[in-house]
C-alpha cells in the first residue's frame, strides 16, 4: 500500500549546473508553468549550505505554483524546508531508515531500482515511488548500472504495482512509448532544462504523455 498518492506524470530533476547560463530557479518556474507536476532538487556538486540555500529558493516556487519539491539524497536540507518528500538510490540512506525518522517518515520517499531483485527488497516495500533509473543511457548521470530499455519497463511493472518513474534519455520523441510500457510518470532533466524555451518544452512533454 503506498503511503502518498502519485498523480504526477511529468517531473523535473534540477540543478543550477543542469541550467548553465541560466536562472535555474526562472527555468524551474517556467517548467511549472508549462506543466510540470512534481520537481526534484539534486545538487551533487553543491556545499550543504549552498544546497540548502537552493531549496529554499525553489520551495518557495513550488508552494506558490502547489507543486511537490523532492530534495535528492539530503534529510538535513529535505527536514530543513520541509520538502515533500526525499529521492535515494543503492548508496545513500535507505528507505527503510528514512522510514524511522521522525522528521521524515511520513514525506514521499522515492528509491531508484537499478537491479530487478530490488523489488522484492524492504527498500522498496518501504517507498511511494521507484525510479527506474536509467530507461536510456544519459550524460547527466554516469553511474547507473542497468540500461532497463522498454522491456525493462515492461518487465517491472508486471511485478510490481508502486508507480514507476522513467528516467534516462527521456525526450518528446520517446516519452509517450515509455508511457505505454508501464512507466507511471516520465522525468527529465535536459528535455527541459537544455531547452531554448523550458515552458514550451513542458507543454509539449505534458501534451504528448497526458492520459
Amino acid at each position: 500500500m503506498n503511503r502518498h498518492p502519485f498523480p504526477y506524470q511529468l517531473y523535473i530533476v534540477i540543478s543550477e549546473a543542469d541550467c548553465p547560463g541560466r536562472d535555474f530557479l526562472k527555468v524551474a518556474e517556467q517548467a511549472i508553468l508549462g506543466g510540470v507536476d512534481i520537481i526534484q532538487l539534486r545538487e551533487k556538486n553543491s556545499s550543504p549550505d549552498e544546497f540548502l540555500q537552493k531549496a529554499r529558493q525553489l520551495i518557495a516556487i513550488t508552494e506558490k505554483h502547489h507543486i511537490p519539491l523532492i530534495i535528492n539524497d539530503n534529510v538535513e536540507v529535505a527536514t530543513k524546508v520541509n520538502a515533500a518528500g526525499i529521492h535515494v538510490g543503492n548508496t545513500d540512506a535507505s528507505p527503510v531508515y528514512l522510514r524511522e525518522q521522525p522528521l521524515i517518515h511520513n514525506k514521499m520517499i522515492g528509491y531508484s531500482i537499478e537491479y530487478l531483485d530490488q523489488l522484492e527488497n524492504d527498500q522498496t516495500a518501504a517507498s511511494d515511488y521507484l525510479g527506474i533509473s536509467p530507461v536510456f543511457r544519459t550524460t547527466t548521470k554516469s553511474d547507473t548500472v542497468t540500461e532497463w530499455g522498454l522491456e525493462g519497463i515492461v518487465k517491472i511493472r508486471q511485478l510490481t504495482s508502486k508507480p514507476l518513474v522513467a528516467i534516462g534519455s527521456v525526450n518528446l520523441t520517446n516519452a509517450k512509448a515509455i508511457m505505454d510500457a508501464g512507466a507511471d510518470c516520465i522525468a527529465v532533466v535536459s528535455a527541459i532544462c537544455g531547452a531554448n524555451d523550458p515552458q514550451k518544452a513542458a507543454y509539449e512533454l505534458k501534451n504528448e504523455i497526458v492520459k
